[in-house]
């Protein structure tokens, strides 16, 4: 038995935070790593995704260039087995990245390679080895959800874990489930020349919720492959022929050569043995956790990052590594921390953002709401070939606080970001007006939805040429 103060299982995101914190304090810990390194972002999410969508887009642009003078585009073709390479050296490259500033630091001591199970409330078996630690921390991330019965396809099924390693693409494929990934996934799949077809069991895409702007993403998304919603698919290798698969859809069938199945990610804490630790599951196998403090129960157990379930994205499982680690650091005094406004961007294009509160989680009979479309005449979406989308923002009528807002429209990510410091902030509808807007900007389209909340909001102030302006102190 090796006795340790502080155990961390998983060199994810939020595994190596707090493994570079122990790291600084000079603590005595291990940090224990099954399969393979990188960060589920750098390896198999974000960046390898980013890489596909940026050579998907360029590709793509060939259809709007002669509207601008630029002729014979259409003649440019896709090298496909050249942009997957490509993609996987850039993946290479972030992962590397990660492990040459973190795991490669550590010596033989600090790191064990291996899959960590609880044995005992205090003790962990890795490679048949007892690990006794104090405190320890959970953070070994998530895995793509697949359903058993999909597993018959064999090698036609894809994940985001495999989808990246093929050296060339099909002529057609299924993209089941239209969430970030898979939405994104499937707009570039389409743009880099594949025949995509896009299914959601939802009657949404991109986890929008605000019924005006799902309908402009459904009708643009449309126009480049084609999206069935709210229809669960049946998936089978086709009968009559194995190298293709049968998707049926209804009295619909649908003959595709690979599934990319894209239906979120499950935490990987069934293999764990936390009843081992004393630990009681729910229904759905996890653990009770405090999301302000990141400790199981009232153990000296914490659980960080995608393993937890609830905001599984980059900045929140970083912010959990930081709460977990400094609270295993101090326990048993805990710290309750406060959770950072929601985040969230799908990279298509348009691009797709929710801040906030979902629309669907608001008591409508409490809140003010405007759709804003950006086909109403914003210059510089204009000029871009981007005057699609729309803007959702709504906000609370008695404190007139802005809530949140769901976005679908050109480069959603910076106007996104904004937004959420300022929900973070809380500041008042009137407050973000007299904020400066730049001229011509996409964020003038932002501008123009508040407007038209604020009159919904301050219906007693019918000259906002004065309330838009602060006077001077």
């Amino acid at each position: 038995m090796r006795k340790v103060k502080f155990a961390v299982i998983g060199a994810g995101t939020s595994g190596l935070t707090a493994m570079s914190y122990l790291k600084k304090l000079g603590e005595d810990f291990v940090l224990i790593q099954g399969g393979a390194y990188g960060t589920t972002c750098a390896r198999v999410g974000c960046m390898p995704s980013k890489a596909l969508i940026h050579a998907a887009n360029h590709f793509y642009e060939r259809h709007h260039l002669a509207e601008l003078g630029i002729e014979n585009s259409e003649q440019m073709s896709i090298d496909m087995p050249k942009v997957l390479q490509r993609v996987r050296q850039l993946r290479d490259r972030f992962t590397g990245g990660v492990k040459s500033g973190s795991t490669d630091q550590l010596n033989s001591d600090q790191l064990i390679e291996g899959y960590a199970k609880f044995v005992a409330p205090n003790q962990l078996e890795v490679n048949g080895e007892i690990i006794e630690a104090e405190r320890i921390i959970i953070a070994n991330g998530s895995r793509p959800v697949v359903p058993a019965p999909w597993k018959a396809i064999g090698d036609k099924l894809w994940t985001s874990d495999e989808i990246f390693e093929q050296e060339d693409l099909p002529k057609r494929i299924a993209v089941i489930g239209l969430g970030v990934i898979g939405l994104e996934l499937g707009q570039a799949l389409a743009r880099l020349g594949v025949e995509v077809t896009g299914i959601e069991m939802q009657n949404t895409v991109g986890g929008l919720s605000a019924p005006e702007v799902i309908g402009e993403a459904v009708s643009e998304f449309s126009k480049e492959f084609d999206v069935y919603l709210g229809q669960a698919a049946d998936v089978k290798l086709n009968p009559e022929n194995h190298d293709e698969v049968a998707i049926t859809l209804g009295e619909d069938t649908i003959y595709v050569d690979a599934v990319l199945a894209s239906l979120g990610r499950r935490p990987n804490n069934d293999n764990l043995n936390l009843q081992a630790a004393g630990i009681e599951l729910d229904e759905r196998g996890m653990p009770s956790f405090n999301l302000h403090t990141s400790q199981i129960e009232d153990k000296p157990i914490f659980i960080a990052g995608d393993v937890n379930g609830f905001r599984q994205i980059l900045h929140e499982a970083g912010d959990e590594g930081r709460m977990a680690v400094l609270n295993a650091v101090s326990y048993p005094q805990v710290q309750a921390y406060a959770r950072k406004t929601p985040l969230g961007v799908a990279f298509t294009d348009p691009q797709i953002g929710l801040i906030g509160k979902r629309y669907s989680e608001c008591d409508e009979s409490k809140i003010a709401s405007v759709t804003f479309t950006l086909s109403c005449n914003n210059g510089r979406a204009i000029v871009m070939g981007q005057d699609k989308g729309a803007i959702c923002v709504y906000a609370d009528k008695v404190s007139r606080k802005l809530l949140g807002a769901e976005l679908f429209m050109a480069e959603a990510e910076h106007i996104a970001n904004s937004l959420a410091w300022m929900i973070e902030q809380e500041v008042t509808v009137a407050e973000l007006l007299r904020m400066p807007f730049y001229h011509p900007v996409l964020e003038e389209a932002l501008q123009s939805a508040l407007r038209q909340l604020a009159q919904k909001l301050y219906p007693e102030q019918s000259n906002w040429l004065a309330a838009e302006l602060s006077p001077l102190k």
